[in-house]
């Protein structure tokens, strides 16, 4: 499952944004809060499976998800905003939620609308708390090889002095080029300005509809949003919450009226799935038909051991189906007819939109 963490200042529209997400299913569904950590649990719309859903009339629905982790930040600007980056760390992404509207009932923290300003300084938070890892470990490291020198531990504190020299700087490790390798090594620390952000721009009502180069521009956020590991997304998320509450048919209307396409929800799924690079691929039966999310240039046996270990473990084989052949003929028999359903191996590499059926032994 996907995890994403939502970060931002105070009275940015943070916490009323994760109500957005989360009320997708039952005001949060599944969902743990506490005096320091929300979590919900958010499906994820794909009209595909709703359209597989007809097809199989299965027992069971059941869509992709994605983890939402909310905390609250402390009022003000500057270090220590974050009232702990701990839960953040086993985040995919970063959702940084950035006021851009103006309301004189909410004021800011800074006491001015800058948007540019808050999102630097939110950087130099997660730089911080980068840095704080990085000169531990780095300590650590050096006395390990002065007691135990080995070519193990030289390479990564080689590696660690890289990052901390960045950080610094005051640059974030997403922005390194670095070595496979050293890549995979990192992800083991779980930096936070290592991970993927997609920048959440809270706008007013009047400019929800303007497109994204437009709501960039005006943040003053071009220079921010330089680099594959960086989007951006638009959201009016006080009147968004408002129509998650009015019935689907007069939500759509008012989602229309103010020019958007898809709720907030969708907007922020396909801009965090093409962020991340993830898919969706399908299994369908009388049981039940489920969407499952998997990052591009997934191999067919790791794809197999999202839905259980056992799967992975005795692959034989994928069946394998595009999901607009299957629904051109309209059934598994017909694409069987015509040639259209593959047996594809471990390596095979998992498509979006595949319908796939793994064979496997116990």
């Amino acid at each position: 499952m996907l995890r994403a963490g939502l970060i931002g200042l105070s009275s940015t529209g943070k916490t009323t944004l994760f109500q957005l997400l989360t009320r997708a299913i039952a005001d949060g569904g599944k969902s743990a809060g506490g005096q320091h950590t929300s979590v919900a649990v958010a499906q994820v719309p794909d009209p595909r499976l709703d359209r597989l859903t007809a097809m199989f009339r299965p027992k069971k629905h059941t869509p992709a998800a994605v983890n939402f982790i909310d905390m609250p930040t402390r009022h003000g600007t500057g270090a220590g905003s974050l009232v702990d980056v701990v839960p953040y760390r086993d985040a995919d992404a970063l959702l940084h939620v950035v006021r851009a509207f103006r309301d004189e009932s909410v004021p800011h923290s800074s006491e001015s609308i800058n948007p540019g300003r808050d999102v630097r300084v939110m950087e130099d938070e997660l730089i911080l708390a980068d840095l704080a890892v990085a000169e531990r470990r780095l300590e650590r490291l050096r006395k390990e090889l002065h007691k135990r020198p080995s070519k193990e531990l030289k390479a990564e504190l080689e590696l660690l002095s890289t990052c901390s020299h960045a950080l610094e700087q005051g640059t974030p490790l997403r922005s390194l080029d670095l070595e496979p390798a050293a890549g995979k090594l990192l992800r083991g620390f779980q930096f936070l300005s290592a991970k993927p952000v997609l920048l959440v721009l809270n706008v007013d009502e009047s400019e929800a509809s303007d497109t994204m180069e437009t709501a960039v521009h005006r943040a003053l956020l071009d220079d921010a949003i330089v680099g594959p590991a960086i989007r951006s997304v638009t959201v009016c998320a006080k009147i968004e919450l408002e129509i998650t509450a009015l019935d689907p048919k007069d939500a759509s209307v008012f989602l229309d009226d103010l020019g958007l396409e898809g709720t907030g929800l969708d907007r922020i799924i396909r801009a965090a799935y093409d962020l991340l690079g993830y898919l969706s691929f399908f299994t369908t039966g009388e049981d039940e038909c489920r969407a499952w999310s998997i990052p591009e240039g997934t191999a067919a046996q790791v794809a197999a051991g999202e839905i259980h270990s056992d799967i992975s473990r005795g692959f034989i084989r994928a069946e394998v189906v595009d999901y607009d052949h299957l629904v051109a003929r309209g059934s598994l028999a017909e694409c069987r007819k015509h040639a259209e359903v593959r047996l594809e191996g471990k390596e095979y590499i998992v498509q979006d939109g595949d319908v796939i059926n793994f064979r496997f032994a116990t």
